[in-house]
């Protein structure tokens, strides 16, 4: 489909200020168990937002509707619901200037789409990794897709951007043929031929016979070795809650008495880095905002801002919170808009998580994180589960598998618990992979964790 039609049939019938939003998704996918491929299918979808705005009552109304499936010929009545709730909208707090210029050189560009063809490499991959399982009695399951989604916004000021975002994925679960041992492995990147399966397959070898050998240990606080997964989800969760708005009206692990925030207090004495930046070479990401709604962290008046590249935490430091341009202005802030990646590092880190596991004396690896929960948000206490495989580390090495268990942490608690760090690695998070998928984290080692039970999870 081509956003450039729909965006420019909406703004011809519009009366006041509007933005139109597109957005088209096409994707490929295939999906195995017991070693062998199982279905596979293509799929599309779109939708439009209009943002109407009317001028009255000493304001500024707004409203935003969002229809699936819209064609052309469903523009007019689209618009005009918009126009209709606007009109009876209170005046928006966060009313501002929309957004104008630039115009992409792609804006008329058709979305290019996903095909068959896309899973030829992946396919192939598979085949080779199902023939080694059957030999070493492994099963194997999961998932894989390839999606293009792209992005157009348009406005009556001017503004036309277009992005298109490549995104791919595997997912892979290994087992033993008799199912007592179960651990798992995924990857991410812009195409489903960078994505390595004999690698993550290999990955899942070592660690089914790491659980060959089992070794009990009780709940408690333990040095504990997050792999890079475990830290993405900690880290993107952290990331999540770092709102201006909320953290200066005093709501969050980021505020302070009196409307004030903990911006440039240190958070540890690693040279810890959280940043994000839409033209990173690993996780580039759409490099402007969309907003379908206004939001205590978004504004749809910022639809078109540009991003660029932003620290959120510097040499250990917190020193940016994200939030629109009305939030920011609320806080005292400068704007600095959220980004659909992180990047974490240590500029002292080094080697990779087997690396880590050498120089460690005595510790528990930690594989994948589950169903994490907030449960007290003055301190981003969060809860959740680890899955499919926690080790017993002893002098460098490995030496058998223990129980999953339910942890309690929180993940700005645990920066000032760092004693060691590997390098960075583009990482796919177990958690909130299917709504942030780039990620770029090393492995981390964190004293005095609480795995506070026993978990019954695989």
């Amino acid at each position: 489909m081509n956003g450039e039609v729909l965006v420019e049939r909406a703004l011809d019938l519009a009366k006041g200020d509007t933005i139109v939003l597109v957005e088209s998704s096409s994707q490929a996918n295939v999906r195995w168990a017991g070693n062998s491929l199982t279905t596979n299918g293509l799929g599309t979808s779109h939708r439009v937002t209009v943002i109407a705005t009317s001028r009255s009552r000493g304001g500024v109304g707004v409203g935003s509707l969002t229809r699936a499936g819209v064609t052309e010929a469903d523009i007019p009545d689209l618009v005009a619901a918009a126009e209709q709730v606007a009109l009876q909208a209170e005046p928006a707090e966060d009313a501002a200037d929309f957004i104008s210029g630039p115009i992409s050189p792609a804006f008329g560009q058709s979305a290019p789409s996903a095909s068959p063809s896309d899973l030829t490499e992946v396919a192939a991959a598979l085949g080779e990794v199902f023939g080694r399982a059957d030999a070493e009695s492994v099963e194997l399951f999961g998932y894989a897709e390839y999606d293009l989604t792209t992005t157009w916004v348009g406005s009556s000021t001017g503004l036309r951007r277009r992005h298109v975002q490549p995104t791919a994925r595997v997912d892979m679960t290994a087992k033993s043929h008799d199912r007592t041992r179960s651990t798992w492995a995924g990857m991410n990147a812009a195409a489903l031929g960078d994505v390595d399966v004999s690698g993550l397959y290999e990955e899942s070898l070592v660690r089914l016979g790491w659980q060959a050998q089992r070794v009990d240990t009780e709940p408690g606080r333990h040095t504990v070795i997050l792999s890079p997964s475990a830290v993405a989800d900690l880290m993107i969760y952290l990331y999540w809650t770092a709102d201006v708005r909320d953290a200066a009206e005093g709501r969050t692990v980021f505020s302070r008495p009196g409307g004030r925030t903990r911006l440039g207090e240190t958070l540890s004495s690693r040279a810890l880095r959280i940043w994000s930046d839409p033209a990173d070479g690993q996780v580039a990401c759409l490099p402007f905002v969309t907003a379908e709604s206004s939001g205590p962290g978004q504004s749809v008046f910022d639809n078109g801002m540009a991003l660029s590249a932003t620290d959120w935490i510097h040499d250990g430091r917190l020193a940016t919170l994200w939030g629109s341009r009305f939030s920011s202005a609320l806080a005292g802030q400068p704007c600095k808009p959220p980004i659909d990646n992180l990047l974490i590092s240590d500029r002292d880190g080094a080697g990779d998580l087997s690396d880590l596991i050498s120089r460690t004396e005595d510790a528990l690896l930690v594989n994948s994180l589950w169903y994490m929960r907030e449960v007290d948000p003055p301190t981003l206490l969060v809860t959740g589960l680890t899955r499919d495989g926690v080790y017993r580390i002893r002098d460098g090495e490995v030496v058998g598998a223990t129980a999953n268990y339910r942890f309690n942490e929180s993940p700005v608690g645990i920066l000032g618990r760092v004693t060691d760090v590997g390098m960075s690695e583009r990482t796919m998070c177990r958690e909130w992979g299917d709504w942030f998928s780039r990620v770029v984290a090393p492995a981390m080692t964190i004293s005095g964790f609480h795995l506070s039970t026993r978990s019954q999870a695989s």
